[in-house]
């Protein structure tokens, strides 16, 4: 049998924001760094062929940037039509191309990464397989841990009780937020938590890159006592000296990475020892080609990997990693998505559903504010 070449037909682009419940606030609140989160803002992607696949994918800011991504694949997109999908490297390099003059890191692959995304979902629809199967998966099941009932704006009591709830839910860690002008509160937090959920649940803290490396190295000592899996953006995401320098200072291994937006800048991360456990994330680094490069890098390394935030792309692409990984559970993309990912014993099940296994509901529809298309639908 000979394989047929497909060509993409038409290509859809939305930008939707998605409220959040209550304000959110992490360390870089507290800090006076930023004001507390009140939505995310995605880039959605859809890509239909002349042979009928389809394929979705997404990218999304957490504050600032979202309307820059919506622009830049605006711009870009339309020289995918009448491309073969299953080119998806060539695709890709072509999509950077068209954008070259503005680099290869944060906004410009971020929203080349919605169009990447697609792409490896409908291949994967193609091929019959859940793209963790199609990229060669090595487990039908994560380790995972909650991060959504952690944030600081809750009061301790609400941060044990959302810890319990997870925990009846079958989630496997809990992490919480980290890195309050007042360390001892911190500490206060830490203690209340590990004691709530006993000596050995997995914990982690999250300090949002809010320590300077002296506060870093004394903190980090007093934590030791509660046996945390990690400590995640200790410093600034870009200091992988100070990381480094952390790591091999303490017994509790060092996680970062996510605040990263290219392959290049975690090759630092990686290069300097600066982690025990790297965290990217696909959407900011440019999609599933450039995180799989990450990863073969990383698996070199012997790095544990736990990548940041869209466990709805994230729970495939750590079930292909070879070493036992991590995803993070956050609730708050549900209402995008008609389907919903299970959780069982500490870990999150691989959906035998096609693709990524989801698909946009009517409600991340009505999010949607503005959209275009190229080609023919």
């Amino acid at each position: 049998m000979n394989y047929t070449p497909d060509a993409i037909r038409h290509v859809k682009l939305s930008t939707a924001r998605l409220p959040l419940a209550t304000p959110i606030s992490d360390a870089k609140v507290f800090t006076g760094r930023q004001k507390p989160m009140t939505e995310v803002i995605f880039l959605f992607a859809e890509i239909s062929t002349e042979q009928g696949f389809e394929g979705i994918g997404f990218s999304y800011s957490k504050r600032a940037g979202g309307p820059a991504q919506y622009a830049h694949a605006k711009e870009v997109a339309q020289t995918m039509i009448g491309e073969d999908p299953n080119d998806i490297a060539k695709l890709y390099t072509k999509l950077l191309w068209a954008g070259a003059s503005v680099g290869r890191s944060g906004v410009a692959t971020q929203a080349l990464a919605a169009l990447d995304i697609a792409l490896y979902d409908l291949k994967s629809k193609r091929a019959g397989l859940p793209l963790a199967r199609f990229l060669g998966s090595h487990r039908d099941s994560v380790r995972t841990y909650n991060t959504s009932g952690g944030f600081l704006n809750a009061s301790i009591e609400e941060v044990k009780e959302r810890a319990s709830q997870s925990i009846e839910a079958g989630i496997g860690g809990i992490k919480i937020k980290v890195g309050l002008p007042d360390s001892a509160e911190d500490l206060r937090r830490v203690a209340a938590v590990r004691e709530h959920i006993g000596p050995d649940f997995p914990l982690m803290v999250d300090a949002n890159q809010q320590w300077d490396r002296s506060t870093a190295l004394r903190m980090g000592r007093k934590l030791e006592q509660f046996d945390l899996v990690w400590i995640e953006e200790p410093l600034d995401a870009y200091d992988a000296e100070g990381h480094a320098a952390l790591a091999a200072a303490l017994d509790t291994p060092i996680a970062t990475g996510e605040m990263l937006a290219s392959v290049a800048e975690h090759e630092r991360l990686i290069a300097t020892r600066a982690c025990d456990i790297i965290q990217p994330d696909a959407p900011r680094v440019g999609g599933i080609t450039q995180f799989l490069r990450l990863a073969t890098l990383a698996d070199q390394a012997g790095l544990d990997l736990a990548p940041h935030f869209a466990m709805e792309i994230h729970l495939h692409l750590a079930a292909a990693y070879p070493r036992e990984a991590w995803v993070e559970h956050f609730d708050w993309l549900d209402p995008l998505f008609n389907e919903r990912l299970e959780t069982k014993d500490g870990r999150m099940i691989v959906p035998n559903r096609l693709g990524l296994g989801f698909s946009f509901s009517d409600q991340a529809r009505a999010w949607t504010t503005d959209s275009v298309e190229f080609g023919v639908a």
